[in-house]
C-alpha cells in the first residue's frame, strides 16, 4: 500500500480494510494480531481522499495513545503528516494551535469531549474518527459524546470501531453499533481461516487443586453468617431473587438513590446496612475460595480497623459476631503454620516446570486483586532466576499503585529481559504493547468473555504458546471458568447474528445510525 512503511499487511487486514474504507465498520480482532495497521491503513486512505481533513484516534487511555503514536510514527513517512498527541497535560490554548496545523491526532476520549464542550474547536473536517476498545462504547462514555458530535458535525465522516472483544451481550453490541452508526462488522478469531495461518499453536492446561478443609470450614462458617444477611433483607421485602454480589450491589445503589431522593422507609435505611455488609462477606469469599489466604486475612483485618474507628455501626455489629471473630483467628493460624491457598503453591510448581523448560522463558499471571499480585511476586522470586514484577494501575486512595512512567519502564526492564515475569491485574489485559510471551496463567478464571479473551491474547502469536487456569474446585471458580467460555461462544455467534443482520438491512438502518 502507498505510503505504508516497512511493513506488509496481512491477507485479512487487507481485506478487512477495504471493507472499512466503504462503509463504518466494527472490527473484531483478538489481541495483538493487527488492529492498529488497519486503522493506519484507513488513515492513509481518508488523507488521500480528503487531503485537507484531519483524523482522530481515540484510546481509553494515556498509555494506549502514546503507544498508537509510535505505531503511527514507526509505519507512516515523516512527511506523510503531521501526528500529534494530545493529553491533558498540554494546555488547552496549546491544543487548540496544534488543532489547527495537526492532521492526525491521538488522545483519550475525555481530551477531545472536554475540548469540544468548551468550542475550542469542531469535527467539522475529521475524514475519519477511530475509537479503541470499542467495547467501551455504551452509556454516557465520553466516546459516545464524541461520536455523537462528529456525527453531527463531519462533512465527509467515516468511522473505525477496534476492539478485541464488545461481549456477549447482543442489546450491547447492538447499543455500540448504534452508538457508532456501525454498517458492517468485520469478526476474526484465532481460528478463521485467513488468521490461523499467521499465529503460532497455543497449549492449553486446565489445573484443578483441592480446597483445603480448614479453608472449607471457614468458607462454611461465612456462608452461615452470609444467610442471615440475606434472609434479613428478605424478611423486610427489599432482597427478591439471587443474593449475587452483582445483584446486592445493584440493590445497596437502588436503596442510596432512594433514601437520596427522600423515602423515610424504615426499612431502606436497615436494609442498606444489612446490604452492606453482605457485600463484604461475599468479598470475603471471593478472597478466601479464589485467591491467597494473605489477601483473605488483610482483608479481614481492615474490616477491624474500619470497626475500631467506628466507620458504620453495621461493621462494628459484624466484627463482633463470633463465626467472624471465629474466620479471623483460624486463618492468623494457619497462616502462623505457613499454610497458603494451594493454588499459590501450584503456581510455584508450574514456574519452576515452565522455567526447567525453558531457560529465557516469560510469563504473564493474571490475577484479579492487587494483594494477590503482591503475595505471588513476592514468593515467586524465592525462586532462583526468576525476576518478578507487579503490574497495577494507578494508585487508587490506599495509595497503592504505579503511575503511567513506573508502568512504562516495567515494560521496557521486561522487553529487556531485566524482568522474566509479570504479576500483573486488569491493567494488562487492554492494548497495552507488552512483549511476546511463552505463557499467560489466569491465576483465577473470569466470567467476562472481554477480558478473558484480552488476558489469552497475550501469547501465541510469532512464538508456540501457553495459556494455562488454575481452578480451586468446587468454588466459584469452577462457576466463573464455564461462564467465561459459554459467553466467548455466545459472543461469535452473537456477532455474526449482527453482522448478517446488517449486511441483509434487517436491522434498522435509522436506529443503527442514530437518527431515532
Amino acid at each position: 500500500m502507498e505510503f505504508l512503511k516497512d511493513i506488509e499487511p496481512r491477507e485479512y487486514q487487507q481485506k478487512i480494510f477495504e471493507t472499512c474504507s466503504k462503509y463504518n465498520c466494527l472490527v473484531v480482532l483478538p489481541t495483538g494480531i493487527g488492529k492498529t495497521l488497519i486503522a493506519i491503513m484507513l488513515t492513509i486512505d481518508r488523507i488521500k481522499k480528503f487531503p485537507r481533513e484531519k483524523v482522530i484516534f481515540l484510546a481509553p487511555t494515556k498509555p494506549l495513545a502514546e503507544q498508537h503514536l509510535e505505531s503511527f510514527k514507526k509505519y507512516l513517512p515523516e512527511l506523510f503528516g503531521s501526528i500529534q498527541l494530545f493529553t491533558g497535560a498540554i494546555n488547552a490554548n496549546q491544543r487548540k494551535k496544534i488543532w489547527e496545523t495537526a492532521d492526525i491526532i491521538l488522545s483519550t476520549p475525555q481530551c477531545i469531549a472536554n475540548d469540544l464542550k468548551k468550542g475550542l474547536y469542531n469535527l467539522k473536517e475529521v475524514c475519519l474518527l477511530i475509537e479503541d476498545e470499542a467495547h467501551r462504547c455504551i452509556r454516557n462514555y465520553d466516546y459516545n459524546y464524541v461520536a455523537k458530535k462528529y456525527k453531527e458535525q463531519a462533512i465527509h465522516p467515516r468511522i473505525l470501531g477496534l476492539t478485541a472483544s464488545p461481549g456477549s451481550d447482543s442489546t450491547k453490541i447492538k447499543e455500540i453499533c448504534k452508538n457508532l452508526s456501525i454498517e458492517k462488522v468485520e469478526l476474526r478469531t484465532r481460528n478463521s481461516d485467513d488468521v490461523k495461518r499467521y499465529l503460532q499453536e497455543i497449549e492449553f492446561e486446565k489445573i484443578n487443586v483441592f480446597f483445603p478443609p480448614e479453608f472449607e470450614e471457614m468458607k462454611h462458617v461465612l456462608i452461615k453468617l452470609f444467610n442471615r444477611y440475606v434472609e434479613e433483607l428478605r424478611n423486610r421485602k427489599v432482597l427478591f431473587g439471587p443474593a449475587s454480589k452483582i445483584k446486592l450491589i445493584q440493590l445497596q445503589n437502588e436503596m442510596m438513590r432512594g433514601i437520596v431522593r427522600g423515602n423515610k422507609n424504615f426499612n431502606y435505611f436497615l436494609g442498606v446496612s444489612a446490604c452492606a455488609q453482605a457485600i463484604k462477606i461475599q468479598h470475603a469469599l471471593e478472597l478466601l475460595e479464589t485467591q491467597t489466604l494473605k489477601s483473605f486475612n488483610k482483608y479481614l483485618k481492615k474490616l477491624f480497623d474500619e470497626a475500631a474507628k467506628k466507620k458504620s455501626r453495621g461493621i462494628v455489629r459484624l466484627v463482633a459476631k463470633p463465626e467472624f471473630n471465629y474466620v479471623f483467628m483460624q486463618s492468623n493460624e494457619l497462616l502462623a503454620k505457613n499454610q497458603e491457598h494451594p493454588k499459590l503453591k501450584k503456581l510455584i510448581e508450574i514456574i519452576r516446570r515452565e522455567k526447567d523448560r525453558e531457560k529465557n522463558s516469560k510469563t504473564i499471571i493474571f490475577t484479579q486483586f492487587r494483594d494477590s499480585a503482591k503475595k505471588i511476586a513476592e514468593e515467586l522470586n524465592k525462586i532462583e532466576g526468576i525476576k518478578a514484577k507487579v503490574f497495577v494501575g494507578q494508585a487508587k486512595k490506599s495509595g497503592t499503585g504505579l503511575s503511567q512512567k513506573e508502568q512504562k519502564r516495567i515494560i521496557e526492564d521486561f522487553s529487556e529481559n531485566k524482568i522474566n515475569i509479570l504479576v500483573a491485574t486488569c491493567i494488562a489485559e487492554e492494548g497495552l504493547d507488552i512483549p511476546e510471551v511463552n505463557a499467560v496463567i489466569f491465576y483465577e478464571p473470569i466470567p467476562s468473555a472481554i477480558r478473558a479473551i484480552q488476558r489469552a491474547g497475550r501469547t501465541a502469536r510469532l512464538m508456540k504458546g501457553k495459556l494455562i487456569i488454575l481452578i480451586t474446585k468446587g468454588t466459584r471458580d469452577q462457576t466463573f471458568y464455564y461462564a467465561s467460555r459459554s459467553r466467548e461462544k455466545k459472543m461469535q455467534k452473537v456477532i455474526d447474528e449482527v453482522k448478517e443482520d446488517l449486511d441483509n438491512g434487517k436491522l434498522n438502518k435509522k436506529e443503527i445510525q442514530g437518527e431515532l
